[in-house]
């Protein structure tokens, strides 16, 4: 019975939960790691995007005869070429919009307030779908403002050490892009025979994974948010690049970030001209329907082959373990640990062919 996979699963299952419940209870003595970890995790999270982003424009290079230090320096040069543009062209059309949403914010409040007493008042004559529809939409917005209440005081400690961000990122970045192809050899060194080359293959599909995943899905969000800038312009919207520019950082959040994005876009239509609630909910859809059967079908195909269900109960999980960088993480972390437990099965059933050949 000992060597049925139940039973090895469910002992190992039971061994992690002792290891966690015992972590929690003396979490204390491992403080100062944990608080270093911390430090670094979000630097190296952003170094690690950046480097899916930009290694193909290093192979490029690369192949172009340009050396390795070379490289690094025209790839620094751009992107700090690219941030140096987009603060010149949009900067000001930013700032001008936040003052005016600070200003325009107690008018906003105000508005709200106001539509929704109305439809306190008239809540009998009006249709029942209607009302239900009211109920859902007040309770989701009061749950993604407390959500992002919360993920708001986690952004502006963050931004509180954005110096220490300026130094470590670039840092991270640097020596991925000069390093790449040392650490997989470092790890599966190792190891020998077939271990080695299992480690290795693993290694391999963990990196296509998330190679896959980052870069698609900053396609997505970037061909997202210009379909919905465009939309927005087309219905006269206020504050469009400043709805865009959220929605192009929730967009990376499979299927729930985009109607996180879709939640300020409907406020400010509600308190500009409630007419402009049917052309958000337009333009979103559209956004919405065009993503799902044109751009992720190209872009991601099935390389991840995970359920939308599963995504979204991840994310929520995640969410609630580790606040908004769980949710960022979530899926990737998700899709790693998948490769990682079908690289496991497969070599297990490998084995188990080999030693049925055998007898």
């Amino acid at each position: 019975m000992t060597k049925k996979l139940w039973f090895q699963a469910g002992v190992g299952i039971l061994l992690a939960l002792l290891i966690i419940k015992y972590f929690v209870e003396i979490q204390w003595i491992f403080s100062p790691a944990i608080i270093i970890l911390k430090t670094i995790f979000v630097p190296l999270l952003l170094g690690g995007v950046l480097f899916y982003v930009t290694v193909p424009f290093q192979r490029f290079l690369e192949n172009r005869k340009f050396p390795r230090w070379a490289s690094i320096i025209t790839i620094l040069l751009t992107i700090a070429g690219l941030i140096t543009a987009f603060i010149m062209i949009v900067g000001k059309p930013i700032s001008d919009q936040v003052n005016a949403l600070v200003k325009n914010a107690p008018k906003i409040g105000k508005q709200l307030e106001d539509a929704t007493h109305y439809v306190l008042r008239n809540k009998d004559n009006l249709p029942p779908q209607v009302i239900d529809v009211f109920n859902s939409l007040v309770d989701s917005i009061q749950d993604i403002a407390i959500a992002a209440s919360g993920w708001l005081v986690t952004f502006l400690q963050s931004v509180v050490q954005v110096s220490l961000l300026a130094v470590l990122v670039p840092f991270f970045l640097i020596f991925m892009l000069k390093d790449h192809e040392k650490l997989a050899p470092s790890i599966y060194r190792f190891f020998s025979g077939p271990r080695q080359e299992w480690v290795k293959k693993t290694l391999q599909d963990i990196d296509r994974v998330l190679r896959t995943y980052i870069q698609g899905q900053l396609l997505i969000s970037f061909l997202l948010a210009l379909i919905m800038y465009i939309g927005y312009l087309m219905i006269g919207l206020n504050y469009a690049l400043l709805l865009v520019i959220f929605a192009f950082f929730m967009n990376v959040i499979p299927f729930i970030g985009p109607w996180i994005a879709f939640t300020p876009a409907l406020i400010v239509g509600i308190t500009q001209d409630p007419a402009l609630v049917l052309w958000v909910c337009v333009v979103t859809l559209v956004a919405q329907q065009t993503d799902s059967n044109f751009i992720t079908p190209k872009v991601m195909g099935k390389s991840l082959d995970i359920h939308p269900l599963t995504v979204i109960t991840v994310i929520l999980a995640s969410g609630k373990i580790a606040g908004f960088i769980g949710i960022v993480i979530a899926v990737p972390f998700y899709a790693v640990m998948k490769v990682l437990l079908t690289n496991i099965y497969h070599a297990r059933e490998s084995i188990k062919k080999s030693a049925t050949k055998s007898v």
